[in-house]
């Protein structure tokens, strides 16, 4: 009795300490997220030092003199500013400064997306669950969970560019100093680190954790933007160019490493990422457990006319995605179909390893715009994985349980939303095919691009459909195994961009999704791929829902 009394009197005296102190409980917390990240964190980290290998051993073995000489001409266009960056260091170009000039800035996108997605989780998508309230009831402050999740994703990002400095010192690239390498890969963790707070102060502005990383990822991409308006402004010697100071991506690419390298901008992504943490700390003072800064819109009483099926509610689950998607693939079709001019015209001088992905020196128009097809099939084949995730996130949240307790069979709920995401990837690849069309078109002035680049991005859907009814399938039977479908979408991405480079064998490049149908104007479209692929979606979409059907449903 005696042993019970001071048990509870240490439990109320932690209990008051915690109340007294908002980081109690940080430590363990972390050490909790790290056993719960125990795949995800080295898939991330490691995945992205292994990307920056590649570039660099890739291009550092393939470049001679005359394939620089032909990266600097494209460089100097004002699409390719807008798409890499300034360029710092291209009149005496190396293969070092084309890896930190143009395939620097992907890498920071990598960064943002890894803090974005790893805050998101360990917080917001926390208390929609549940789960914080349950942590919360114990000796936890509260603001122990958001910094925790903040000291995992600085981990995250000093682990990250430590391998990446020593992927790119070590590389056939030879980048000179290795400062100069720690320098470039300091200024990719930067931009993790900064949108590490973006997504701090998100969390804490929407209830969802689906709204929440969509406002994050919505300032990434407009940083992306106005970094790219304001280096193509400077290389076309507007007076714009300041815009690029405005973005987080600009300050890491203003560090130059290899040309100037200034360490000083890299303090303002520091700055940054300081003062966005405290915000979210600060609103998360200011809001209840499980609830958001911003103010749930009230619903309508009574539902539309067209909302009283499962198909419509499927399509009006997926809408704001659908919208999003669409005009970020239009807009980003038109910028790709008009930078092939100038591919055409600087074609000359680039390595055979890289002219066979676009189709030689000969068909190099044609060669591009198939690539594009594939390129933009990549891209909505994201939406399609992301969107059957989507849907384990309504069972996880416990809104399908009330779905499939209507006049709802498990069936027809998992085919809704398969067809609305079946007809959205179509109708994606149809906007980057009209988008490319059009600035391709516009670009050479040969109207008859138009309709065949549109095919050729259409064309691609089948394969599309083939990864989504992979996902479909482990969702059904095991949905903790859906992450399968990345690594099969990650393999099939990788063959198809760089298979061709690393002379791989066709048995190899064949276990490729992407890579069947043909990359049309430049290749025939294989009908019989199409066919089969398509025939393969069906069949995985059929095993999928036998498997709905029989396994437990995640309920309140």
């Amino acid at each position: 009795m005696t042993t019970a009394l001071q048990n509870a009197a240490r439990l109320q005296a932690a209990g008051s300490d915690a109340r007294g102190n908002s980081l109690a409980g940080t430590g363990r917390l972390l050490l909790f997220m790290l056993r719960r990240d125990r795949i995800r964190f080295p898939a991330w980290v490691l995945g992205l030092a292994l990307m920056m290998a590649y570039f660099a051993n890739a291009l550092g073995t393939i470049l001679d003199e005359d394939a620089l000489a032909s990266f600097a001409a494209l460089a100097a266009s004002p699409v390719m500013a807008l798409i890499g960056g300034p360029g710092y260091g291209f009149d005496a170009i190396t293969v070092g400064r084309i890896i930190v000039g143009l395939y620097g800035v992907y890498l920071m996108i990598g960064a943002g997306l890894m803090s974005i997605m790893t805050v998101s989780r360990h917080t917001r998508v926390e208390e929609q669950t549940g789960r914080a309230e349950l942590v919360r009831a114990n000796v936890v402050g509260r603001h122990a969970q958001l910094a925790a999740a903040l000291i995992l994703v600085a981990l995250m990002n000093v682990l990250m560019s430590g391998l990446m400095a020593l992927a790119f010192y070590f590389s056939p690239a030879e980048p000179g100093s290795f400062a100069a390498s720690l320098l470039f890969a300091c200024s990719v963790g930067a931009v993790g680190l900064v949108f590490a707070g973006v997504a701090a102060v998100t969390v804490q502005l929407s209830a969802f954790s689906r709204a929440a990383s969509g406002m994050a990822g919505a300032v990434l991409a407009a940083s992306f933007v106005v970094r790219g308006l304001g280096d193509m402004s400077s290389v076309q010697g507007g007076d714009l160019g300041w815009l690029s100071w405005l973005s987080p991506f600009g300050w890491s690419q203003q560090a130059a490493p290899l040309t100037l390298d200034r360490w000083w901008p890299l303090a303002l992504s520091l700055g940054a990422a300081l003062l966005l943490a405290i915000a979210g700390f600060a609103l998360q003072s200011r809001r209840d457990l499980a609830a958001g800064i911003l103010p749930d819109r009230l619903g309508s009483a009574v539902a539309p006319s067209w909302l009283r099926g499962s198909l419509s509610l499927a399509f009006r689950l997926q809408r704001s995605a659908l919208l999003w998607w669409s005009l970020a693939l239009l807009l980003g079709g038109i910028t790709f179909g008009a930078f092939v001019q100038p591919m055409a015209e600087n074609a000359d001088g680039l390595p055979a390893e890289v002219m066979v992905i676009f189709g030689g020196t000969e068909g190099m128009v044609d060669g591009y715009l198939g690539f594009m097809g594939v390129y933009f099939a990549i891209m909505v084949a994201v939406f399609a994985i992301l969107s059957v995730q989507a849907l384990r996130g309504e069972e996880q949240g416990v809104r399908a349980e009330p779905v499939l307790a209507a006049a709802v069979s498990r069936t027809g709920w998992l085919l809704s939303w398969v067809l609305v995401t079946a007809l959205g990837a179509l109708w994606l690849l149809t906007l980057a095919g009209l988008g490319t069309g059009l600035g391709a078109a516009l670009a050479t002035g040969d109207g008859d691009l138009f309709g065949s680049v549109l095919l050729g991005h259409v064309a691609h859907t089948p394969a599309i459909w083939a990864l989504l009814g992979l996902a479909v399938a482990l969702y059904g039977f095991a949905p903790r195994l859906l992450g399968i479908t990345w690594a099969v979408f990650a393999w099939g991405t990788a063959l198809s961009l760089f298979g061709d480079m690393l002379q791989l064998d066709d048995g190899v490049l064949a276990t490729s999704v992407f890579r069947h149908v043909g990359q049309y104007p430049a290749q025939e479209i294989s009908w019989l791929a199409v066919g089969a692929l398509a025939a393969v979606a069906v069949a995985l979409v059929v095993v999928g829902m036998l498997g709905f059907r029989r396994r437990d449903l995640i309920t309140a």
